[in-house]
């Protein structure tokens, strides 16, 4: 009787917990409203506990990934985000932002050709993701490709005339290439 008794109160305590009450859309917006305008590590950490409940729940749903690569990357876990873009691609192979994203982890990794590619990809199937030139660019600068980095970040200063990172970026290029009048007429844009 016994057995039967503990059986019961440990069926019903599964079925009480919070993460069987909450939906996995639940859990996804709590990470949301956690993460929205905040970027303590603290709360990342939090709201990364709440995309694994929501992926424990839907463990097909690409932005569940997405969102927690992404907090990876903020708090510079890179290989993590990766292996989460990687998951959310698979599920979704025409996200752009997870390519520029998973680009962004490679770039911070130092794998520079792997970023490229990433952000190749992105702009294919997003030509105006302004982050993906930005950030080829920097990847393009990182390999001593100064010209090509210059060339990403113009495209990106023409979707966003007020990029400042942009203006940064192509000026250093231009400072790089021994084009110190270029580089000072970039630092004056980012002066006004």
């Amino acid at each position: 009787m016994n057995k039967i008794i503990i059986s019961i109160f440990l069926v019903l305590t599964f079925f009480c917990s919070p993460v069987m009450s909450e939906t996995a859309i639940d859990w996804y917006e709590k990470a949301n409203a956690l993460t929205a305008g905040n970027k303590k590590n603290t709360d990342l950490q939090k709201a990364i506990e709440f995309l694994n409940n929501a992926i424990r729940l839907r463990p097909d749903w690409a932005d569940a990934y997405y969102n927690r690569g992404t907090l990876y990357n903020d708090l510079g876990q890179h290989q993590r985000a990766i292996e989460d873009f990687n998951r959310a691609i698979s599920l979704e192979p025409n996200m752009a932002d997870a390519y520029n994203n998973r680009g962004y982890a490679y770039n911070d990794l130092s794998q520079y050709q792997h970023a490229i590619e990433d952000f190749n990809k992105a702009i294919s199937l997003k030509p105006d993701i302004i982050d993906a030139y930005n950030n080829r660019g920097i990847a393009y600068f990182n390999l001593d490709k100064y010209q090509n980095a210059i060339e990403d970040f113009n495209k990106a200063i023409i979707l966003k005339p007020d990029l400042a990172d942009a203006y940064g970026n192509r000026g250093y290029a231009y400072l790089m290439q021994g084009k110190k009048d270029l580089a000072a007429l970039m630092c004056k844009k980012l002066v006004y």
